[in-house]
């Protein structure tokens, strides 16, 4: 049973100040840290660069016990397991990358319970070696939290399936553990718009959970939109771009590693040092990138939405959309990597013209993102004639390759439950697709080609609806 937390507030900000040196909390910090001692549920939409870090490290190092932090990306766990560690504070993590001894090191610290905070991906929390230690009845575990849980409702090029199970490991692990005993759950995310915030809390079974919205708008950031009618065109407003802010650290997003790739090269080629930055590189690739923007080595970096997750670089005074994300809420996080010292940075996305007859590639994206979600839900409902009415998920991706995707697409539909984070039973032969994934796409279509202040259209989207109706920005390219 989990020991009664008796933290007074005077003891609570002096473990802030002792261990990052911080006199008080920025709102809304103090209120989440209080929710979050108390073992309550919570669901935290918290712009990047609003400090959620501390908001859940601090309350997992006053109690005694572990607190699990599920996150999505290796650069993200271990940019803040090492902060931690710096802090003399006891933080490991698990993920795949790790050398065999690093990984026994820390399974054995979990086992001798010497850890307070332990980071890993969906996939390792769910994994049989990891699960079963998490499941020794001794082990003392306060609380989950979900970093980054749009993961779990966006359909688009960063989806996890696993996240989509995650809603069944708390019931999993009381089962394991004393009666009496209480596991709360926390989700962090960036953006989430009113159905976004529904899906999360029902998926991962909060129970009735304090909802923390904070103002996603950040009067430093200037955003604009440009037509590029051709390919060339394209590539030179870039390069214009970046030769009128020289020195400026900033960020260009691609949308595919070959466009990150033939974007860097061309940058290299006429002079510019930069970095080509996707999934596909290996883990050192990617760490010794990082390190070298993150060091000023190389001012900036041409990336898919695989780079920038959770890595905080203060001065970064602008961000390139070389193509548009398929989504607001990735937009969203991504110019929230600009500016995040409180001084101006201009996010600059580029559009094809909308008729697409001299340069149709942003259609053509468009398209084959559409055609992609169809396509997934086609071959999920054709798999669901297939598979056992009941099923272990392991055992049934090893027959079907396609099944992780398919199995959380027809949980999405309401047609499948998970009876355990590893078994499944099939509930309904028909179900009706999330119009989640399109509806944002349209969404992000209207944004960019909108007269209105893009701020206020932002703010929208995202529930921040402002009471005067005529309230514009001043400083986005529409109010300009």
């Amino acid at each position: 049973m989990n020991l009664p937390v008796t933290q007074s507030w005077h003891d609570v900000r002096a473990a802030l100040k002792a261990i990052w040196g911080y006199d008080d909390f920025r709102p809304p910090q103090k209120e989440i840290v209080n929710c979050l001692i108390s073992q309550k549920d919570a669901l935290i939409i918290m712009p990047t660069g609003g400090g959620k870090s501390i908001c859940f490290q601090l309350p997992a190092l006053l109690q005694t016990g572990l607190t699990l932090i599920v996150s999505p990306l290796v650069a993200l766990m271990e940019n803040q397991v090492e902060e931690l560690r710096q802090l003399s504070q006891k933080a490991a993590l698990l993920h795949s990358e790790l050398l065999p001894f690093q990984r026994q090191a820390t399974l054995q610290a979990l086992e001798k319970q010497q850890l307070r905070l332990l980071y890993l991906s969906p996939e390792t929390l769910l994994s049989p070696a990891v699960w079963k230690r998490l499941c020794d009845p001794q082990l003392q575990i306060n609380g989950l939290i979900l970093d980054e849980a749009h993961c779990l409702v966006q359909w688009g090029d960063s989806f996890r399936p696993a996240y989509r199970r995650l809603g069944a490991v708390r019931e999993a692990l009381l089962k394991s553990k004393p009666p009496g005993t209480k596991i709360s759950i926390a989700a962090f995310t960036a953006t989430a718009d009113p159905l976004a915030q529904k899906i999360i809390s029902t998926v991962l079974k909060l129970h009735k959970p304090e909802i923390f919205r904070i103002n996603p708008y950040r009067e430093n950031l200037n955003p604009l939109v440009r037509i590029a009618w051709t390919p060339k065109g394209r590539k030179q407003q870039l390069l214009k771009f970046i030769q009128e802010r020289p020195n400026q650290v900033g960020l260009i997003y691609v949308r595919t590693r070959r466009d990150s790739e033939n974007l860097a090269q061309w940058l290299t080629e006429i002079g510019h040092q930069t970095n080509s930055y996707h999934a596909g590189l290996s883990p050192e690739e990617r760490r010794n990138i990082e390190a070298n923007w993150l060091s000023g080595k190389i001012l900036f970096v041409v990336c898919t939405c695989a780079f920038g997750m959770g890595i905080n670089k203060p001065d970064v005074r602008w961000v390139v959309h070389f193509h548009a994300p398929h989504l607001l809420s990735e937009y969203v996080q991504e110019i929230g990597r600009a500016g995040r010292d409180g001084k101006p940075a201009d996010v600059l996305t580029l559009v094809s013209e909308p008729t697409g007859l001299l340069d149709s590639e942003d259609k053509q994206r468009q398209h084959f993102f559409a055609e992609q979600m169809r396509g997934q839900q086609q071959k999920a409902q054709q798999l669901a004639k297939s598979l056992p009415p009941q099923g272990e998920v392991n055992a049934v991706i090893k027959e079907f390759p396609i099944a992780a995707v398919a199995l959380s697409l027809l949980h999405s539909n309401g047609q499948l439950e998970w009876l355990d984070p590893f078994h499944y039973a099939i509930s309904s032969k028909s179900g009706k697709p999330p119009e989640t994934q399109l509806q944002a796409a349209k969404q992000m279509s209207e944004y960019l080609t909108t007269k209105k202040c893009r701020w206020q259209f932002l703010l929208n989207a995202f529930g921040f609806e402002k009471e005067n109706a005529s309230w514009r920005c001043g400083h986005c390219d529409n109010c300009d």
